[in-house]
Order: structure tokens, then sequence, then C-alpha cells
């Protein structure tokens, strides 16, 4: 049998170097006869076994396309991946992975399955390639918690087309030694240690061969010492001898331009799948396509300010008010259909140029949420005719107008019509549930469907019920020594839940403050009172505020009682917010420090970067856990990950509905808040003046 497996070894390793031997052939041909046949970029960038950039099991210096997910899986036993990867700024790339490890228990009962390790890796380019410079990446793989699959590297990768060289260093899983276990803190040993990672490190290196975009070849050098990972949980069982061969051949298909499916002989007595699909994130499924209105003959004798409001009406606004005022137009209105406020704005131009307002000189337009003024556009009909023919730039149109953002003067009362009493909607829901002892990843499915009454300026009555037809959540593990959330399986098991039934009121202070209050069923486990007050400073680079609660815990199976026998009665939070904009780079850091409602205090941080509507972000928290006599609370810091994505990406029409998802490792009691319907910041949102002036490219196409 190792014979036959050599001899397979060595005809495909003849193959490879006859390919790469016939391609360097062609590859002069081709220079010499000056022909047009040129390897794509693309075929570099695919992923590695484990998710990131790279070749089977060695990474690369490439990396993903700016703006960019991928998502996908891979086994070559005994391991088995599942993996997300994303690239939210240049030259930057993220990824996630969990581990399995076939036919090794996990040691939490036969229901959870086999061993299970999470973990985050990080590569960052330093270099570009140039000319006769490789491209240089540094990589950070699993700096926190077990580390049982860690290592840090540096990868130099160059092309000469057809071929993509790589060359690194690094230690670790690469290395020849494994690193310890981290526990909650970040531990990095190419910087902290420098002179030991050195030591401790191997060279591992590959190439990449692309003829055709459809498909590529691949060969690595793997310096991974498999029987000397004694951390692996994988080492006893499968790897109490050397590996048979340290070289990994592959060839990398790519059916369609998302998609990429790797073959590949690894370890010498392997056979590998790798599965994955790359998408651009923001791109929408179906063409968003909106009707622009178009005034029907009859409609023409009626007043103008009919027309005006018909207009708005037909094209999605609600609780319209037109009035004029010497040869002033006043115009307020909220956007219940686009999903940025410039595109509104926008759409309301159009529709005044179509009516030829030639008896108006200055327009003042107010777009309000339920009676909460948040944006006032203020210009004139000659510019915008001058804007739509095309005479000035928008860039022009805009220095020429006025733009008020949450802070919006005094205007005329206006009566309004096509007034919005109810709002109402439907949307997908998934909630998971991980790392329980009756399985690793239990989930639940279903729809959420609201309802508001909105009883005045600023004020809602609303209603939530979720329904889960499918739904897998249970629990083996008994809360921990202060359950604030430890203890939400019972609530996640309900196939129906009243998830809100509460007032709120939005108030707009004077000089740029906002308030606001809420009271009752504020989400699934809690019920109670819900405040805050915040403003905008520096034209939105900064928001600030203070929020605060009061709740006490639902009875899991009666939708309108409180819980009676909890280890407390009522639990509080209070917290100074705080929330700086970059919207140069489309990301905000969210601070929220206080008190959370275990009682432990500190801080909670959360980074969010926003990519064509939609939110990737990511939450870390640092509190005092001394209060918890529990050891998995105890010293523990929350972190996790989620996305918000707006709807219109798959509606083929604007819209303001977004989903959001979001996942954490382990449902602990460290660092949590009542789950907000709103907050004032999210209120606020891209209405203040350094996001319109981002967002100003959506008003006039």
């Amino acid at each position: 049998m190792r014979r036959a497996t050599k001899k397979f070894v060595k005809i495909i390793t003849v193959c490879i170097v006859s390919c790469f031997i016939l391609s360097l052939s062609l590859f002069t041909i081709h220079y010499s006869l000056f022909t047009a046949l040129y390897a794509s970029d693309e075929p570099f960038t695919g992923p590695a076994n484990w998710g990131g950039t790279g070749l089977m099991e060695t990474p690369t210096a490439r990396i993903m396309n700016e703006n960019s997910f991928r998502v996908g899986a891979s086994q070559i036993e005994p391991y088995r991946y599942y993996y997300i990867a994303v690239s939210p700024f240049k030259r930057l790339e993220i990824s996630g992975r969990v581990t399995e490890v076939i036919g090794v228990s996990g040691g939490l009962g036969s229901a959870y399955g086999d061993y299970k390790d999470k973990a985050i890796d990080l590569k960052y380019k330093l270099v570009e390639e140039g000319r006769y410079a490789p491209a240089l990446s540094i990589g950070i793989m699993d700096p926190h918690g077990t580390r049982v699959y860690a290592s840090q590297y540096i990868v130099a990768s160059k092309q000469i087309y057809p071929f993509d060289f790589t060359l690194g260093f690094g230690n670790g899983r690469f290395g020849k030694n494994p690193l310890p276990d981290q526990g909650e803190g970040f531990k990095v040993e190419m910087f902290s240690d420098t002179k030991q990672w050195l030591k401790d490190s191997q060279f591992f290196w590959g190439i990449q061969f692309a003829p055709s975009e459809k498909f590529a070849l691949m060969m690595e050098y793997n310096p991974i010492k498999y029987e000397k990972q004694t951390r692996d949980p994988a080492q006893a069982v499968y790897f109490q001898e050397p590996v048979p061969s340290q070289f990994n051949y592959g060839i990398r298909l790519k059916p369609f331009k998302w998609t990429d499916i790797d073959l590949t002989y690894q370890r010498g007595n392997q056979f590998g799948v790798n599965l994955s699909m790359a998408f651009d994130i923001g791109n929408p499924i179906i063409p968003i396509y909106d009707k622009p209105y178009v005034e029907k003959p009859q409609k023409k004798s009626d007043p103008l300010s009919d027309r005006i409001t018909e207009a708005l009406h037909e094209s999605g606004f609600s609780n319209i008010g037109v009035k004029f005022a010497g040869n002033q137009l006043w115009i307020e209105a909220q956007n219940g259909k686009y999903f940025y406020n410039t595109r509104a704005l926008g759409v309301i131009l159009k529709i005044l140029y179509d009516l030829k307002l030639v008896r108006v000189d200055k327009i003042n337009i107010v777009l309000q949420d339920n009676g909460i003024p948040l944006i006032q556009f203020n210009t004139t009909f000659i510019d915008i005719y001058e804007l739509f023919n095309d005479k000035i730039s928008l860039r022009e149109f805009l220095r020429l107008s006025e733009i008020k953002a949450l802070d919006v003067d005094e205007y005329p009362d206006i009566k309004k019509r096509h007034k919005k009493i109810f709002d109402y909607g439907l949307k997908p829901d998934f909630k998971s549930f991980l790392n329980d002892p009756s399985g690793f990843f239990k989930y639940r499915l279903g729809i959420a469907g609201w309802v508001s009454y909105n009883l005045w300026s600023g004020a809602s009555l609303i209603a939530e019920i979720d329904a889960y037809p499918i739904n897998t959540v249970s629990t083996s593990q008994s809360p921990l020594s202060r359950p604030v959330r430890s203890d939400i399986a019972p609530y996640l098991e309900q196939n129906v839940v009243l998830g809100k039934l509460m007032y709120q009121q939005i108030l707009d202070f004077s000089k740029g403050y906002y308030g606001r209050a809420a009271g009752g069923i504020l989400e699934v486990e809690y019920a109670g009172i819900d405040g805050e007050v915040a403003k905008s400073f520096l034209d939105g680079r900064l928001y600030a505020g203070l929020s605060g609660s009061v709740v006490r815990k639902r009875a899991v199976d009666e939708p309108f009682q409180l819980k009676s026998d909890d280890w407390k009665e009522y639990y509080n939070t209070c917290f100074l917010n705080a929330r700086l904009n970059i919207p140069e780079i489309e990301t905000s850091i969210e601070v929220n420090a206080g008190q959370f409602l275990a009682g432990d205090r500190g801080a909670r941080v959360t980074v969010s970067k926003t990519i064509k509507g939609v939110t990737l972000f990511a939450w870390y928290s640092f509190t005092d856990t001394s209060i918890f006599t529990d050891q998995y609370n105890r010293g523990y810091s929350d972190k996790g990950i989620g996305v918000s994505i707006p709807m219109r990406l798959f509606e083929g029409t604007d819209s303001r509905t977004v989903y959001s998802y979001a996942i954490s490792p382990w449902t602990r009691d460290v660092a949590q808040d009542v789950d907000h319907s709103m907050t004032l910041f999210d209120f606020f949102g891209r209405n203040s003046k350094k996001y319109i002036d981002k967002d100003k490219r959506y008003m006039y196409k």
C-alpha cells in the first residue's frame, strides 16, 4: 500500500512539473508572438482548507477583493472546516472558522458530537506587489482563547503570469511547537517575543499555476508537524507518526466567477475537497428599480398643492404637508420607502422639476420620522431646474443649497394628508444558540411580524409576534451564578412568542437634544422601562448620550406575567454612550460604559463597517467579573459578530426594512443589556451632515 501511495505521489508530481514546463514554453511563445492570452488575477485569491486566502494548508500574501465576502466548507480527514471570510478594508482580510475533528469526542456528551474549535484569523497586506517586489502580508491566526490551531506568519507572493509563487515563515501551527492556551486575553508572540517567534518558526512555500480563468493547479510544501501538535485533539488519534509526505497537490476549479471547488491530495495519504462561494457585499440580487412618478392628465387641472401631495404619496411618502407662503413652498413628508434619505430628497426634487413650479422662488423640504423632523433642505426652483438640465453639477447645487440635520429650525405648521397611523411589516428571523452540551448548533427559523400605531408626534404603540415553525433550541445546562442570559433557552424554546408590546416616545428637545422613553414588554425575556437622551456633535462626527433601564424578567409560559421566583426582582442598567462616526471610511466606533444587567461594570466596544448599506459589526467587552462566582462568567469577555442587511437587495425595489443577525460563541451573563427596539444613535443614523455629504451621490442620478 505504501509503495502504491509513493508511486501515485510521483505520478502527480511528474504531471504537475510537466504542466509547469509546458506552460513556461507557451508563456515564452506568447510574448514572442504578442498574442492576447492572459491569466486572470482572480484564481490566486481562493481559500485554503481553513478559509483564509491561500493554497491548501498554507496561506499566501493574497487578500480577498475589498468589500467582498466568502463562505465555504472543506474536508480533509480528520478535519472538517466551516468558514466565512470578509475584506472590510483594502489590504485587510478577516476570517472566522469552526474546525471539527472527525471521530474525536468533544467531551460534552454524545449529543454535542465531535470536537469543535472556533477561531478568528487576521491577515494584512503590508506591501503591495510591484514590478519586481513581491506582495508581503502578515497573518495572525487564532490569537485568543484555546489557540489550538494558532500561528503568526509573514508571507510573500510574486506573480509571474501564469504563475504565483509564495514563500512564508511562521510559528505555532506552521512552526516547531504548538502555542499555549491564552484564555480570555490576546497573545501574538511575533510582537511580544520576537526572538522566540523566530526560533520556533519554519518556512513554507507553494506555487499556483493558472493557465485559464476556469482552473488552477497548486502545489505546496506544508511544514506542519502533525505528530508534534500535541494540543490538537487529532494528534493522539491520527498523528502519532509523521505524515507520509509534506507536499500537497491540488486543482482549483472555478465553474462560475463566484465559486471555487478545490480537489486535493494532501499529506501523501488523504484526498480533500473545498467548496466556497464569494460575493461582493451590498450588490442587489435583483436590480433595484423604482418607476418614476408620471402625472395623469386629469390631475393637471388640480390645485398645485394637491398635485404635489399626490405625487409624493404615489412615490412612497406619507404624513405629507404642502404649503405655499408667498413665493416660498414648504413641504413636510415622511420617507417610508427609500433606504437613503438623500435619495428621498432627490425623488422630491425630481417631482418638483417635472411639475415646473415656475412661480415659486424658494423651496423648503423637511423630512421627518413620525412627526420628528430630521433633515431640512432649502433650495430654489432655478437651481433645481439647472441641476436637472445639467447646467450645474450636483456639487455646485449642494453648495448653493442649505442643509440642516438633527437640529431643524422651526417651520410653519402644515396640515398633513395621507397620515400613516398604522405601520406594519414582516421579515425573516433566524436566531442561533451555540455550544450547548445538548448540541453544538441549535437554531430557530421563522418570521417576525410587527405593527405600530402612531398616536401623536414621536409616540407609538408597538407590538411584535414571532413565529418559529423550525425550532431546535434546547439545553442541558443549568443557569449560572447570576443568570441574566444563561437562562434564556426556555424563552427560545417557545415556537410562538410575543416579542414586544410597548409604548415608545421620541422627543425633540431644543438645540439638537433628543430623548427616548419606552415601557412595556421590551423583548423576549424582559419587561420594564427604558430611556435615553442624546445629541449629535460636530455635524455628526460624534454622537453622545446617557441611557438606562429598570426591568424584570418575564414568565416563560405566560406572555403577560412576570417571573416570581427569580434570583433578583429588578435589574437596572445605566450607561454613558458615545459613537465616533468616520464616514470617510464608512466606519463607526461605539462605546457603552456603565453597569450591565448582572451588575458587572465596565464597557462594551462595538466597531461597525458599512458597505453599500450592509453593516458588519463586532463587539468586545471589558467588565469587572469578580461579582460572578461561577468559572464560566468570571474572567470572561463577551464578544461576537453580526450583520445588518437591507432587504432592498432582494426585493428589486427600494426599501427601508433591514434584517439583522448577530452571533456570540457562548451564552454568558457578562456585559449583557436589554435588547432595544431602537436607540437614539440608530434614530440619528445617517441623518447627520457628515453622512448626508457622504450620501449625496444618491440624490441625483
